[in-house]
């Protein structure tokens, strides 16, 4: 099949780097605003213009030089999405030194490994716990020189220690770096096996925030255009988006909580998101919640059902028919302004990655008037490498080739990716950096397939690929899409590799089960009572049958065991990033995994 391709739009005159980037803003809207900020829950948000930022970013860069960071040092940083990780990032870039990122969840050992990995020589912790972590594995890393805590002043004696510094030196520094240098390292979640530094370039940064801007700048380079970060940014996908704030001009809004992001939605009131599938889950599982019961409950999953319903019509030739825009326009004064109104009432767009979102959920949210853009990315892509396009978005797949991009798919389905933004490499791991990089292009180990205007559909990864007793080839994405779809359903690892059928195990949502359960007439139970009653047990059979109805029987899901634990980052099963360990969950869960093969009497083999 024919790659792919997306022609560059580079401009001859774009910046080397990072602090290029940064610069050029200035130049041009020194009185505009970078970002907004909150100092905590319904306060109102304070705007920082470029100027301001710079500013700040320019006297905690002389900070660390006085501290001893000298160009190309590595410099961590640890905590939760929040303002002062974007000023410590571009300081760090404006040093000349290349920032790393660590998860605030991280364990010691994790911790450990990057820092020595990295060759980490500043540290910057949130919190003093986060702190206490790095210090439990200190004596590990002796080149570690200095811990420092944002929430104990770490920026403000930066600052101090900066005083004598000359804002020239910056000037000098930031000027250092070209396309090729390295700009960070950022770690793989870790799915399996011990994570990778993967080493991004400036260039790979300046080529994926400047080549989206043609297709992409109706999401994010208008007057209005401002997006409220709540992703981890030692996440590739957020730290993009921080970045491609600077040349697109959105406002950048930070929440480091986001059992606090409804609230903090309605107060920035953003135009355009970013999320992992599993956010549009809780907000669509939210909102069918709180309709509860009766006559709401069915007039929302009405008004669910238009929407639809009306954004599968507008993709045939003849568009919705008169009678259902009719339903559509009810249905959006009955329920869809609601809905649009709990993400802050200005959503546009919504950006989606991490995972494949599925047909329900990306008809569902452009029926009620946000679109979601699904794209494709990895941290070896700087995030995206395929995204749908607002002149065309299709549905279930995550688009064609972004701007300057070639994507291929070869014979046994496996996704090729070639141009600007792919990485140089992982950080001493030359084995695996051969294995990735071949002939110019960057093997991505995921599957998928072109369509006739190359926009690319995700059909699994080759790692997770089940096949069963009798041979047959089961991707459990799709599957475990349409499960979670069920409001009490929070995970969900499809097994069955060599058995004589597909097999899953279910974890519940304790967030969402006690509304579900009152809605349907039951007393209050904790999840693992809940995971052996009768009326919770018949509601998923329900659900595993509808999940069925997108596959052959022979990939059909015959049993399932509900855990008696979620599947949560904090008990590490699921990365920063959402994503299961499932090599984990299949090791720990095995005794459940036998259980559901030890008496197959009753269900059929294919």
């Amino acid at each position: 099949m024919s790659p792919s391709t997306s022609p560059s739009t580079l401009p001859a005159d774009a910046p080397r780097s990072i602090p290029g980037m940064l610069a050029q803003r200035l130049a041009r809207d020194p009185d505009g605003t970078f970002a907004e900020r909150s100092s905590g829950l319904g306060s109102a948000w304070t705007p920082v213009t470029v100027r301001g930022f710079v500013a700040e970013v320019t006297a905690v860069a002389k900070g660390l030089v006085a501290r001893g960071i000298a160009p190309g040092d590595r410099v961590g940083i640890m905590s939760r999405t929040r303002y002062e990780w974007t000023v410590l990032d571009f300081a760090v870039w404006s040093a000349g030194a290349v920032g790393v990122p660590v998860y605030e969840t991280d364990s010691a050992e994790q911790v450990r490994w990057i820092c020595a990995d990295a060759g980490i020589r500043l540290l910057v912790a949130e919190t003093e716990a986060h702190a206490a972590v790095v210090e439990s594995v200190r004596d590990d890393l002796p080149g570690l020189r200095e811990v420092l805590v944002i929430d104990a002043g770490a920026l403000e004696q930066l600052v101090v220690s900066g005083h004598d510094v000359p804002d020239a030196e910056i000037g000098r520094r930031s000027a250092l770096a070209g396309r090729d240098d390295l700009a960070t390292v950022i770690y793989t979640s870790g799915t399996t096996g011990r994570p990778k530094g993967v080493e991004l370039t400036h260039g790979n940064f300046v080529a994926v925030c400047l080549l989206g801007i043609d297709d992409l700048g109706e999401v994010y380079a208008q007057p209005h255009s401002r997006t409220l970060l709540f992703l981890p940014l030692a996440h590739v996908f957020a730290r993009f988006i921080q970045v491609l704030c600077v040349p697109s001009g959105a406002v950048l809004g930070h929440t480091p909580d986001t059992r606090n992001l409804l609230p903090d939605l309605a107060s920035f009131r953003p135009t355009f998101l970013l999320a992992v599938p599993r956010v549009f889950e809780k907000v669509y599982n939210s909102a069918e919640q709180k309709a509860g019961s009766g006559a709401a409950l069915r007039v929302f999953r009405w008004a669910a059902k238009v929407a639809i319903q009306y954004s599968r019509a507008l993709d045939t030739p003849a568009g919705p028919s008169a009678a259902l825009r009719t339903q559509h326009r009810l249905a959006g004064r009955l329920v869809h302004a609601k809905l649009r109104a709990a993400l802050g009432g200005h959503v546009e767009w919504a950006i989606s990655g991490g995972a494949p979102l599925g047909d329900r959920l990306g008809h569902f949210f452009r029926g009620i008037g946000v679109r979601v853009l699904e794209g494709y990315g990895l941290t070896e892509t700087t995030a995206p490498t395929a995204v749908n396009l607002p002149r065309l978005t299709k549905v279930g797949t995550v688009g064609p080739a972004f701007p300057g991009t070639r994507v291929r798919v070869d014979e046994a389905g496996e996704i090729w990716v070639a141009g600007p933004h792919v990485f140089r490499g992982y950080r001493h791991d030359e084995e695996a950096t051969k294995a990735a990089l071949v002939d110019g292009w960057f093997r991505t180990g995921d599957l998928g397939s072109l369509d006739e205007d190359g926009y690319l559909r995700i059909t699994g990864r080759s790692k997770e690929i089940i096949v069963t007793a009798g041979g047959k080839n089961v991707a459990p994405a799709v599957l475990e899409d349409r499960l979670r779809g069920h409001p009490i359903v929070s995970q969900v690892v499809v097994v069955g590799d060599q058995r004589p059928f597909i097999g899953a195990l279910v974890t519940l949502d304790a967030e969402m089960l006690p509304g579900w359960l009152a809605n349907h007439g039951l007393p209050a139970m904790d999840v693992v009572t809940a995971g052996e009653h009768p009326a919770v047990l018949e509601a998923l059979d329900r659900a595993v049958a509808r999940a069925n109805e997108a596959v052959s029987r022979a990939e059909s899901i015959r049993k399932i065991a509900v855990l008696p634990t979620d599947l949560t980052e904090a008990n590490g099963y699921l990365t920063p990033s959402l994503k299961v360990k499932r090599t984990r969950v299949l090791a720990d869960f095995a005794p459940q995994i036998e259980e559901l093969y030890t008496d197959t009497r009753g269900t059929a083999r294919d």
